[in-house]
């Protein structure tokens, strides 16, 4: 037993190990170097989404040539790997479709930059900040802090609206008047709310305009500009300035009522 031990362990074969240990370690340590060097340029150069996609191809690509390097020390031919999978590898290959598919429709959201890390978007129905953007797919954390993963393909297939892709953005805000108000009073009065509401910006200017005839009253529309980080409290700052200039104004704000006519 111990004979048989010695001529396994011989001196090449301690030599191989020694070698193959010392192959492992450098790939090691280049991989952490140049992992670190992308990070910081990345970092310091790129935006959150590109350097979270640029960090994770490193990372994958390492792997994929680790798997390759471990594969040739045992001596395991790709290439007769690969034939031998036969039918199997055109399965997987079906199977793994969907996934090419994400993974290319990822790298044309990365030259696309019309989403990004931290950006509020609305995305088939589903609203919510960006938390993260990787190869097969973004995910996004919900107002009630749920987790969205949505596939690369569904963001580039569906119509995106990132609200947090400009700066500011308007809110319009729809008043309802009775139709025996003085339209041209009604709207004369609604121009002084964005005067009352201090995150409201001057430039650009408010809009107004009527909008419908409606069932209960004719709607006028007041539409606001502000900074997109203001948006919750510039709505609560029109919609109380609008109850209050209304009351002291004393027009009706009307709800939805019934008239019922009886015929003898």
């Amino acid at each position: 037993m111990s004979e048989s031990i010695k001529e396994f362990f011989n001196s090449e074969m301690l030599f191989n190990i020694l070698t193959n240990v010392i192959g492992l370690t450098i790939f090691f340590v280049i991989y952490f170097i140049i992992k670190k060097i992308v990070k910081k340029i990345a970092v310091n150069k790129l935006n959150p989404h590109t350097a979270s996609l640029l960090t994770k191809s490193v990372k994958y690509i390492f792997y994929i040539l680790i798997i390759i390097y471990i594969l040739g020390l045992f001596d395991i031919d790709l290439t007769a790997l690969l034939g031998a999978a036969g039918i199997a590898g055109i399965a997987v290959g079906f199977a793994a479709q969907t996934s090419i598919s994400n993974i290319i429709s990822g790298f044309f959201l990365l030259t696309d930059h019309a989403v990004k890390i931290g950006d509020f978007v609305t995305i088939d129905g589903i609203s919510g900040t960006v938390d993260s953007v990787d190869l097969i797919s973004i995910k996004i954390k919900t107002p009630d802090n749920k987790m969205v993963r949505i596939p690369n393909e569904t963001v580039v297939n569906t119509n995106l609206q990132n609200i947090s892709f400009y700066p500011t953005r308007r809110l319009d805000v729809v008043v309802s008047v009775s139709y025996d108000t003085d339209l041209k009073y009604a709207l004369d009065t609604l121009a002084t709310v964005p005067e009352k509401c201090p995150l409201v910006l001057k430039d650009p200017e408010p809009v107004l305009f009527y909008t419908e005839f409606a069932d209960s009253g004719i709607n006028l529309t007041l539409g606001v500009w502000l900074n997109n980080s203001d948006l919750n409290a510039v709505r609560n700052q029109v919609f109380i300035a609008i109850k209050e200039t209304f009351d002291e104004a004393k027009i009706e704000i009307p709800f939805p009522q019934v008239d019922i006519h009886t015929r003898s």
